[in-house]
């Protein structure tokens, strides 16, 4: 059988994978920040109507889901996979949000980068003539992720200059062979990498290297190098992990500071809005994504790009027993054209 791998970690997809419909959906901040007119749906009420934070992450997601159907004029019926995540604790946000749709469903923990993971195993199943169609998805909530992770919300604690602010926001793609595009061309699969950082409040930090290493291969084993690309995003990276990944590129004499950002950087105004090192969260780059990237796809703007979140692979336990934070990054690359190479 004809491989489509290009190298350890990177494959090559066919013609036909594209994308479908999109949506996301964004709280108060995300309604005060510079891609405000991007989104799908805004609320202003933390908890969505619903009577817990928990809760509102969960309808989040299905009216994210619910907002992609109506857009590729769908039916829950039409999607064959629904491959879908949070950041909670068994990812009861999307395992509760998404019961009642009846849809074939696979859970996914890649903390930020869930939505690169999804997009690359919804992209690989539907390549593969496993399914028509499938949804890829996840959520972030602030006040659920302080609560798990910091501190309850009331406690009001002292942020530190290097932590990130939560997205409340969701995103949904679905994707279908011979969708309308962007088209999904290769996929490249992250490594675990892990740098011995522990310090739980500068997650820009600890996922660089991640970032770094991922899109490393991506070039390595597409043969291709940044400029080839109109844009290149990574996830939640904030202001620091982004200055830490152009370093990186800059000591392989690699140029990233042409057409290089971060998700994290692009949701909020993080100077009028105090965000400190920028924005982070499933959400953050699932907004992003769904939202500002591939309607500038359509619209034009950008013919190739490539989007790459990162995740930090810890827990609360994992936190509190000392451990480091390791960091994960899956790669997308979307292309206007077919079976671009």
């Amino acid at each position: 059988m004809e491989t489509k791998r290009l190298g350890r970690q990177t494959v090559q997809l066919g013609e036909g994978v594209g994308v479908v419909s999109f949506a996301n959906i964004g709280g108060k901040l995300e309604s005060q920040g510079p891609l405000a007119t991007c989104f799908d749906e805004l609320e202003q009420d933390s908890f969505f109507g619903a009577k817990t934070w928990e809760q509102g992450e969960s309808m989040m997601q299905q009216r994210a889901l619910q907002r992609a159907l109506q857009k590729g004029n769908l039916s829950a019926e039409d999607l064959d996979y629904i491959l879908a995540g949070d950041l909670l604790n068994q990812c009861i946000g999307t395992s509760f949000g998404l019961r009642s749709f009846n849809i074939p469903f696979y859970g996914l923990y890649g903390a930020c980068s869930t939505m690169g993971e999804s997009l690359a195993l919804a992209a690989m199943l539907i390549d593969g003539g496993f399914a028509n169609r499938a949804a890829a998805m996840t959520s972030s909530h602030y006040c659920t992720a302080e609560r798990q992770y910091r501190m309850p919300v009331p406690y009001g604690n002292q942020r530190t200059p290097t932590q990130q602010w939560t997205a409340t926001a969701s995103g949904c793609c679905i994707l279908g062979r011979n969708g309308d595009g962007p088209y999904i061309t290769h996929v490249t699969c992250g490594k675990i990498v892990d740098k011995g950082i522990t310090d739980v409040n500068n997650m820009g930090a600890a996922m660089a290297p991640a970032a770094y290493d991922t899109l490393r291969a991506l070039f390595r084993e597409t043969h291709t190098k940044p400029s080839d690309y109109d844009l290149i995003v990574t996830g939640d990276l904030g202001a620091l992990g982004h200055e830490i990944v152009v370093d990186f590129f800059g000591r392989d004499s690699v140029d990233m500071t042409r057409n290089y950002t971060d998700c994290g950087l692009l949701l909020y105004d993080l100077k009028a809005q105090d965000m400190h090192a920028g924005g982070s969260g499933c959400g953050c780059s699932a907004a992003v994504l769904n939202g500002y990237l591939l309607q500038g796809m359509r619209d034009g703007r950008w013919n190739r790009i490539i989007f790459a979140p990162t995740g930090a692979l810890l827990s609360p336990t994992s936190s509190f027993q000392g451990e480091s934070v390791p960091g994960i990054c899956h790669a997308v690359v979307f292309s206007n054209e077919k079976g671009a190479t």
